[in-house]
């Protein structure tokens, strides 16, 4: 369907047409260019599609040029307020609009015009026997063959939509015939011969000569792409995906993707929504519901936005009709500067508030951020220091007095006594080795992987087997510290909730890694517990230290089935937590 083209050839036959009288009175002279002004810029705000600013300047150029009785400008300027009624959906309005210019308009040119525009708003709303006729009408009082092609190809597009094929292929087959002719032929413009070979391959195709129309389909596309022709490529990829459906859904999805695409480039709803038709109707993407979900969300926002239009419309409307009353020029000057002023002002004071809410809403996020990860250093460090206490206290206090009662009450100078006490001695001396261990400091170079050998090393006995894998294959160099620091803690609280509570013979730790994360998964064989007790056997500290680091953790473990924990991390984390606060 045509709805701008033959507009574009109006505009060009206005204005090397038109012979506008020049007047002397010099205030009809300044009425009228300002409303040439206006209506230059709503005419180019129009071929940038910014409708809606399009629609006030031609209402502002409207109400000029009603004080000056200049009719042939005031019926351009309705078409065009029609024709913007109807790219919003607004087909009814549209009419109402014609309807209101007709007093204005005389025939030629601009009656013909007004009866194409009739034909679309008529053709939007099925009532296709009223869309011919108009058409016919157009077509009839156009007298430019070039300008007649528009109705003309409109009909046959009706024609196709009826299916009444047999009567809209020969229409759109002598339009192109007639392109070839030189005198169209020099006038005539790439995207004139592109949607004629478009429609004619669609109605070919509907007919069931499919090879035929996809040629000619494909042709119309091609001629699309060659000249950047992106609005009307839209009608193209709809047509193709139309055609692929029932031959290729993947190439039928392609073409209605590429459709959406540049609808959604140039907002064209209503293709944009007839593109997600297709797309869900395939139903040959894992995207479907994805596709579904976007077209009622777009077709409920198209409805709201079509509606506010029509508000909006209705109150220029009644607004122009007052104004018609009043000093036109003095009354719009007035209004343009105060606008713009209180805009000026308005803009200010939104931007001040808007800049200070940021600047404070910035500031209580990095507080609050603050704040919390110094909470969590803080907890980490008194739950590590009641750890190392409880645990000299539980495990050394108890043998250091036991050591020392055996001394005083037994004799030393006894070769047994003696080796007795030395290998309690000894034992404990073992026992505060592996605090230290498990608490010192942790070489993060280049031995990293080697220290973590070694402290899982310790944990390898003939009843238990310890097994690592993947751990050389991270590339440690981009781990930070923090990072490195974090995990080997993380693994020594794993290890010894394990000798402690899990009883496993096999411990399986698997190193993984990708360009944005570090993952560790480690499962046992042992007991399990239930999983809310988890925390309460000795892993607090090791959820803390993985939060720490903006990690997350999953935790899987039954009585009697084992303990699975998934640990996941940035590789590099942003948080600076000082290693005394990582033991």
């Amino acid at each position: 369907m045509l709805r701008s083209p033959f507009f574009y050839f109006i505009i060009l036959l206005f204005l090397f047409s038109c012979e506008e009288k020049k007047t002397i009175n010099p205030k009809i002279e300044s009425i009228e260019k300002e409303a040439l002004f206006f209506r230059n810029k709503a005419i180019e705000n129009f071929d940038k599609q910014n409708f809606n600013t399009s629609y006030n300047l031609y209402n502002k150029s409207k109400a000029l040029y009603e004080i000056i009785k200049d009719s042939a400008n005031i019926s351009y300027i309705y078409i065009k307020i029609a024709d913007i009624h109807q790219r919003n959906g607004d087909y009814y309005g549209s009419k109402e609009i014609i309807t209101e210019a007709l007093p204005y308009i005389k025939k030629g040119v601009y009656s013909a015009s007004a009866n194409n525009s009739l034909g679309i708003a008529d053709k939007e709303l099925s009532l296709y026997n009223d869309a011919i006729f108009y058409y016919k009408k157009a077509a009839n009082e156009f007298t430019d063959p070039l300008l007649q092609q528009g109705p003309l190809q409109n009909m046959a597009v009706v024609y196709t939509l009826q299916k009444k094929y047999d009567k809209a292929i020969p229409i759109l087959d002598s339009l192109l015939q007639s392109l070839s002719s030189k005198n169209l032929r020099e006038k005539a413009k790439p995207e004139d011969k592109s949607v004629l070979l478009d429609n004619l391959g669609y109605a070919y195709f509907k007919n069931g000569m499919e090879n035929k129309g996809f040629h000619l389909m494909n042709e119309g596309l091609q001629i699309r792409i060659d000249n950047e022709d992106t609005y009307g490529s839209i009608e193209s990829y709809l047509h193709l995906a139309d055609y692929y459906s029932k031959k290729d859904i993947k190439k039928s999805d392609e073409n209605a993707l590429l459709a959406y695409q540049a609808s959604t480039k140039l907002n064209s709803i209503d293709e944009r929504l007839e593109a997600l038709q297709i797309l869900i109707s395939n139903d040959n993407s894992p995207n479907t519901a994805k596709y579904t979900q976007k077209y009622f969300t777009l077709n409920d926002s198209i409805i709201k936005v079509r509606n506010n239009f029509k508000n909006k419309s209705a109150k220029i409307k009644y607004d122009a009709k007052k104004e018609k009353d009043e000093n036109e020029k003095l009354r719009l000057e007035k209004a343009e500067n105060q606008l713009s002023l209180q805009r000026a002002k308005y803009l200010k004071i939104v931007s001040v508030i808007v800049f200070a809410f940021l600047v404070i809403l910035i500031f209580i996020l990095i507080r609050y951020y603050k704040n919390k990860n110094k909470a969590i250093e803080f907890k980490t460090s008194y739950n590590t220091e009641t750890r190392i206490a409880k645990k000299i206290h539980d495990e050394l206090a108890n043998d250091v007095f036991q050591v020392i009662a055996f001394a005083e009450s037994q004799p030393l100078s006894v070769e047994n006594t003696k080796e007795n006490l030395l290998q309690k001695l000894d034992d404990i001396y073992s026992r505060v080795r592996g605090i230290s261990r498990e608490n010192n400091s942790i070489d993060t170079g280049a031995n990293f992987t080697h220290s973590i050998k070694e402290m899982l090393s310790a944990y390898n006995t003939r009843e238990r087997n310890i097994m690592v894998t993947n751990l050389e294959n991270i590339n440690w160099e981009n781990i930070d510290d923090i990072k490195k620091i974090t995990i080997s803690r993380i693994l020594q609280e794993l290890m010894v909730n394990m000798k402690k509570h899990s009883e496993a013979s096999i411990v399986v730790i698997r190193f993984e890694s990708d360009q944005k994360s570090i993952s560790i998964s480690y499962r046992d064989n042992g007991k399990g517990c239930e999983k809310s007790m988890v925390v309460k056997n000795g892993l607090q500290n090791m959820s803390n230290r993985i939060l720490a680091v903006n990690g997350t953790f999953d935790i899987e473990t039954e009585p009697d089935k084992g303990f699975k924990v998934k640990i996941s991390m940035p590789e590099q984390t942003q948080i600076k937590v000082k290693e005394k606060f990582a033991y």
